[in-house]
C-alpha cells in the first residue's frame, strides 16, 4: 500500500470515528415513519395557490362585529329596483364590451391625441356652466367664483375651451350638479337605480341630470345646444368624448359582485359628494 492510499484510510476512518462519538453524544434518535416526513412542496398553480385554504390568515384584532356591520352596510342599499337594475347592469356590461368601447377604440384610432385633448376640454368648458349654476345654488362662493374664472381664461385664452390654461393658473374643475344640490338641502337619494348606458344612479339624482339637461339647453353657452339640434355629430361627438375620459371598465372589479360592489361605492362617494 502506498503512503498515499495509507493516509486516505486514515483520514476515512477518523471521519467515521469521529462521526460515531457526535451520535452516542446526542443519544438515540427517533426513527421516523414515511408517513410522517415532511411532505415535498407541490407547484402551484397558474394562479399561484394550490391550497389557498390552507394559506389565510385572519386578522385576530378584527372586531367582528364591526366587521359584520359594514358588511351589511354595504348590502343594506335601499334597492327595491333590484330585479330590473340587474337586468340593466347586465345590459350595459355587455352593450360596453360589445359596442361602446370598440367605437371609442376607433376614436383613438382614427384621431390625434392633441385632437382628443382639445374635444375632451371643449366638452369639460361647457361642463362648467351647471357647475357654476348648481355651486351658486348651494352658496358656495368660492367654487363659484373658481368656476367663473374656468370659463373666462379657457373660453378666451383656451379659444373656446379647446385648451385648458385654467388648471395651469391653479384653477383645477370641479364639478356640481343638481343632484347634488338637491341632496344639499336634504332630498333623499330615494331608490338606486341603474340607467341604461348611463349607469349607476338614483331617483334623485336622475331627477338632477334631467335639470342639469334642460339647463344647459336653456342657457346654450357658445351656441352649442342650438348647433346639436341641426348637426347630430356633436352628441354623438359628446358621448363618445364622456366614455373615452371615463377610466371605469365593467368586469375590473374581477368579482361575481360587481354588482353589489358598484351600488355601494356609487352611493357612498355621493354622499362624499354632496358633504363636501
Amino acid at each position: 500500500m502506498t503512503l498515499r492510499s495509507t493516509w486516505l484510510l486514515t483520514l476515512a476512518l477518523g471521519c467515521g470515528l469521529a462521526h460515531a462519538d457526535a451520535a452516542s453524544e446526542a443519544g438515540p434518535q427517533p426513527i421516523v415513519p414515511p408517513s410522517a416526513a415532511k411532505p415535498i412542496a407541490l407547484e402551484p398553480d397558474a394562479d399561484g395557490f394550490k391550497h389557498p385554504l390552507d394559506a389565510l390568515k385572519f386578522n385576530p384584532g378584527l372586531d367582528q362585529r364591526e366587521f359584520e356591520r359594514a358588511t351589511l352596510s354595504a348590502l343594506n342599499i335601499y334597492d327595491p329596483w333590484e330585479s330590473w337594475n340587474r337586468r340593466v347592469y347586465h345590459f350595459n356590461y355587455r352593450f360596453d364590451n360589445w359596442v361602446f368601447l370598440p367605437v371609442v377604440h376607433g376614436y383613438e384610432y382614427v384621431t390625434p391625441r392633441f385632437v382628443r385633448s382639445g374635444v375632451s376640454n371643449f366638452f369639460s368648458n361647457l361642463g362648467d356652466v351647471p357647475t357654476l349654476l348648481n355651486s351658486l345654488l348651494q352658496f358656495k362662493g368660492k367654487r363659484a367664483m373658481n368656476t367663473t374664472a374656468r370659463l373666462l381664461f379657457n373660453t378666451t385664452f383656451g379659444v373656446l375651451g379647446l385648451w385648458d390654461p385654467a388648471t395651469r393658473m391653479g384653477l383645477p374643475k370641479q364639478s356640481e350638479d343638481f343632484g347634488q344640490t338637491l341632496g344639499f338641502y336634504g332630498v333623499p337619494a330615494g331608490p338606486y337605480l341603474m340607467l341604461p348606458i348611463l349607469g349607476p344612479s338614483n331617483l334623485r339624482d336622475t331627477g338632477g341630470l334631467v335639470t342639469d339637461y334642460i339647463a344647459a339647453e336653456q342657457v346654450d353657452y357658445l351656441g352649442v345646444a342650438s348647433a346639436s339640434s341641426d348637426y347630430w355629430e356633436i352628441p354623438t361627438l359628446m358621448v363618445i368624448d364622456k366614455r373615452y375620459t371615463n377610466s371605469f371598465r365593467y368586469g375590473q372589479m374581477n368579482t361575481p359582485f360587481e354588482y353589489e360592489k358598484l351600488r355601494y361605492f356609487y352611493t357612498e362617494s355621493r354622499k362624499l359628494q354632496i358633504n363636501e
